[in-house]
């Protein structure tokens, strides 16, 4: 099998990123919207204290499932988390 739980072993394995971690910086990154509204990758990346490449991976699955807006590169990529 190509892809899926299989790549996501042997790229930890490598000192890779596993879903786990993506998982764990996705509430991060909920925590503090909740808490200020909303805020750039820079101040997420400054603020919560993880690499910038798992906060921009994590902030993907948070907008994937609907779970906040983001903004274009001019506005430094804001985001607030949606109304539901």
């Amino acid at each position: 099998m190509q892809g899926g739980w299989e790549s996501v072993k042997i790229s930890r394995e490598k000192g890779g990123i596993v879903i786990t971690e993506i998982g764990i910086a996705a509430g991060d990154i909920w925590h503090y919207l909740d808490e200020r509204g909303s805020g750039t990758l820079d101040d997420l990346v400054r603020h919560i204290k993880k690499d910038r490449e798992l906060l921009l991976m994590s902030l993907g699955w948070l907008a994937r499932e609907g779970h906040v807006n983001l903004g274009d590169k001019q506005s430094g990529y804001r985001a607030s988390l949606t109304k539901r």
